[in-house]
């Protein structure tokens, strides 16, 4: 079962003029993750899907999305997909890929139906692509990594870049995760804007009695969105994106724009959130 959701983008002037239940209805990702079904959320913040599939001991099959107006999903497109399930198998243009918790699989432009099999929990990333790359399976050993924050601040955490210009060429998706140490749990602070680029947020590894506080809107004009576990939210290019949880955590970040440069971002100092 497939199941579409569009989200129209939304500019500045009007996100400050929305209340709770709005805020959440526009840029909230909730409920992806059904048993044997496929849930994608359209957005037209560039071009970008998300979703989830799960398999639930019967295969689920993607091809055709209407909203993408090609016979076929990944015909001008690129996708990334990440198990934050059990183990399972993503199969493309004729080769099974077996995935573990934690594995990431670019599949490149003209790909054709993706299908989902096995205990796998999949987080579904796809963006417009000009050009076609090899598909690969990425481990987390094989991701560049860096160590930042420190427990003084609350922030010490790991980003692993996955699908980045370090690791393996994308058209425009940038891809990564970011592991929160026990005790740390802030995230993107001081917070940035990145206006050539629109960003997407999943939250995993919390239990159901967490939950993570979603910072967004304009530096000074500020939002936020109460999330729970594998709940995530759509960042436009003029919001902030900032969180903090009631513990540690781990969230999959995903970029799509103009590049797929990971520094291109226009740092906001503390002093002007507001």
């Amino acid at each position: 079962m497939l199941t579409v959701e569009t989200r129209h983008a939304v500019d500045p002037a009007t996100a400050r003029t929305f209340d709770t239940e709005a805020l959440r209805r526009h840029f909230q990702v909730a409920g992806i993750f059904r048993p044997g079904e496929i849930r994608l959320v359209y957005t037209h913040y560039d071009r970008m899907i998300v979703g989830g599939a799960v398999p639930s001991g019967a295969p689920l099959v993607l091809d055709r999305v209407a909203e993408t107006g090609t016979p076929s999903v990944l015909d001008r497109r690129e996708m990334v997909v990440v198990n934050i399930g059990g183990a399972g198998t993503v199969s493309a243009a004729g080769t099974d890929h077996a995935m573990t918790r934690g594995d990431m699989l670019y599949l490149g432009r003209g790909s054709g139906p993706v299908a989902f099999a096995g205990e796998g929990r999949f987080y579904i990333l796809s963006a417009p692509a000009h050009a076609t790359h090899p598909t690969r399976l990425i481990r987390i050993a094989e991701a560049a990594s860096n160590k930042v924050g420190s427990p003084e601040t609350s922030n010490a955490r790991t980003i692993y870049q996955f699908v980045h210009p370090d690791v393996m060429p994308s058209c425009q998706l940038v891809v990564g995760l970011t592991r929160l140490e026990p005790g740390s749990v802030w995230n993107t602070m001081p917070a940035h804007v990145h206006d050539r680029r629109m960003e997407a947020y999943l939250y995993i590894d919390l239990p159901d009695t967490a939950r993570l506080m979603h910072l967004m809107g304009e530096p000074g004009e500020t939002r936020h969105l109460v999330l729970a576990n594998e709940e995530g939210a759509i960042s436009p290019p003029w919001s902030i994106h900032a969180g903090a949880g009631t513990q540690a955590y781990t969230f999959i970040w995903a970029m799509a724009g103009d590049n797929v440069d990971y520094r291109d971002m226009d740092m906001v100092a503390m002093a002007d959130l507001r």
